[in-house]
């Protein structure tokens, strides 16, 4: 029987199964791509730290510009926790073999991002994600860590409130398995992804393990909350790192005048473009300036992306860009040991809420935060794995189900054709559950949402094969995108305030009663949205 069964393959996780093998217990990583393909690819400008050799920064002012950010919604014990230890998991990093970039004492180098009172973003090059991801794969070859790649998590199996496993699609087959195991560990990435269309994630980042995690009863918090990233690329949606104006780059006008702080929080920056994209207005990221020396050393990706997909050069052109869906602050609910309301049920890295983002995510904490709790969740669970009895289950009631659902799939005729209407709902997220947001509009869209789900069972597979089937794979994320877009709009609808990156226009002031986590759970096959006090 596994001890530690975890679910998602990006830093997170294989921070996770790393610290889990350490405690002395078996672990599998199970996952719906392969692990050098997570998200965590697109967390390229840096992860933050207080470090010893920089006299500009201290702990405490890490601390207050990660709850100040957070607008009051994060848990400030939680952010002590990730600052504190924020030198801490940069050593480790930097033992296990991350190539960090290094000034001219061959210091770890740190550059400025937004909303900070000093530089502290600790990078390599314009690819710190990847590089942090690889050396972490790599480590968990050494350790013989087992991964079970390509298997899509369908649902959790639990008994009496106590996690017992996972069902399993096998993508190479269309199989359907059943995978026992002590704890497991939920590290699927985030949701951003279904914003379609107008999302830095790539189409994999559907929020299939908060829904698997919804439907088991665990909680689900501050769902509202997606960060759009200031700048990608225009109509393209590929994400232009914040090392850009963390750099010195500039945010211009079409007549090249800048018109905001190009290092406030991300929410703020990505509205004001927005605002004039809405008025017709293109707006420009300018390096220039900085030279070609320094975009080759210290943004090389982005160079290169900006040549590949527009054709310019950084150097000499002005780079178009608009606001993106990139981040979700939203989750399962964690504690402080990254447990959920299920027991042996953990959760970490951006699949869950941990207190840490609140309202509005400082970039280069998302890095600093997966693979901290990553830590923490790995830990835990392998301790509490050690003190759990073996409780093999063979064909569980949610195996079955799940089964009989799949293969019901390839008798089913065709009625509507899902991928028009994820097209359609991509769209409208982005028009109504955006940047910008009011009740009249967001309330057509959930109507639309709930339509599309009393029709969900019309929804067939045109490919009837067996093998590699992504028709199959698709229509199972397309019903967790509705699910997650409507328990989204509801979560939106409820909180009648403006905060953070939930800008509402029709209640623009922040308001005292919202000071609280949203939190929605399955109740008898109903949706229960509430507000509660901040753990």
């Amino acid at each position: 029987m596994i001890d530690v069964l975890i679910v998602g393959s990006g830093g997170a996780a294989l921070t996770a199964a790393i610290n889990a093998k350490k405690e002395g217990v078996n672990v599998l990583v199970v996952s719906k791509t392969f692990p050098t393909h997570s998200q965590t690819c697109q967390a390229q400008g840096g992860i933050n730290a207080v470090l010893e050799n920089n006299s500009e920064d201290t702990v405490d002012n890490f601390i207050h510009d990660t709850y100040k950010a957070s607008h009051k919604l994060a848990n400030f014990e939680n952010i002590s926790y990730l600052c504190k230890n924020s030198k801490d998991t940069i050593t480790w990093l930097d033992s296990i073999g991350v190539p960090f970039s290094r000034n001219s004492h061959d210091n770890i180098a740190q550059r400025k991002f937004g909303g900070t009172k000093a530089k502290r973003t600790c990078y390599s090059s314009d690819y710190t994600g990847l590089k942090i991801l690889h050396t972490l794969y790599d480590q968990c070859i050494k350790e013989g860590i087992k991964f079970l790649n390509e298997h899509f998590l369908i649902n959790l199996i639990v008994i009496d409130n106590q996690v017992r496993g996972i069902t399993v699609l096998d993508i190479k087959n269309s199989e359907v398995k059943e995978i026992n195991s002590k704890t497991v560990i939920l590290a699927t990435g985030g949701y951003a992804g279904i914003y379609s269309g107008f999302t830095t994630n790539s189409n994999a980042s559907t929020g299939d393990g908060l829904i698997a995690a919804y439907n088991a009863g665990a909680k689900l918090s501050n769902m509202e909350f997606v960060q759009f990233h200031p700048t990608a690329l225009e109509n393209k949606n590929i994400l232009v790192s914040e090392s850009a104006r963390g750099e010195g780059g500039f945010l211009v006008t079409s007549d090249e005048k800048r018109f905001i702080d190009e290092l406030k929080p991300r929410d703020e920056v990505a509205r004001a473009i927005f605002k004039l994209n809405q008025n017709k207005q293109r707006v420009f990221l300018d390096l220039r300036h900085l030279g070609l020396d320094k975009i080759n050393n210290t943004m090389p990706q982005e160079r290169r992306l900006a040549q590949e997909f527009l054709n310019l050069n950084m150097e000499s052109d002005l780079i178009p860009i608009n606001p993106s869906a990139h981040y979700s602050m939203g989750g399962i609910l964690t504690n402080t040991d990254t447990q959920t309301n299920i027991e042996n049920l953990y959760a970490c890295g951006e699949c869950s809420q941990s207190g840490i983002h609140g309202a509005n995510r400082l970039g280069g904490n998302s890095l600093l935060e997966i693979i901290t709790f990553g830590k923490v969740s790995g830990i835990n669970a392998a301790k509490k794995s050690k003190n759990t009895k073996n409780t093999n289950i063979s064909n569980s009631s949610q195996f079955i189900k799940d089964k009989n659902y799949i293969n019901s799939l390839f008798i089913n005729n065709k009625e509507l054709n899902f991928y028009e209407d994820k097209e359609k709902l991509a769209k409208k997220l982005f028009n109504t559950l955006g940047l910008f947001r009011e009740e009249e509009s967001m309330s057509k869209t959930l109507s639309y949402i709930e339509n599309i789900e009393r029709n969900i069972e019309k929804y067939a597979l045109e490919d009837k094969s067996k093998i590699y089937n992504t028709n199959l794979t698709n229509l199972i994320e397309f019903k967790n995108i509705v699910l997650l877009s409507k328990i989204i709009s509801i979560s939106a609808i409820n909180r009648k305030e403006s905060r953070g990156a939930h800008f509402r226009t029709d209640f623009q002031d922040k308001q005292k009663e919202f000071d609280k986590n949203t939190v929605v759970i399955l109740n008898k096959n109903k949706t229960i949205i509430s507000l509660e006090e901040l753990i």
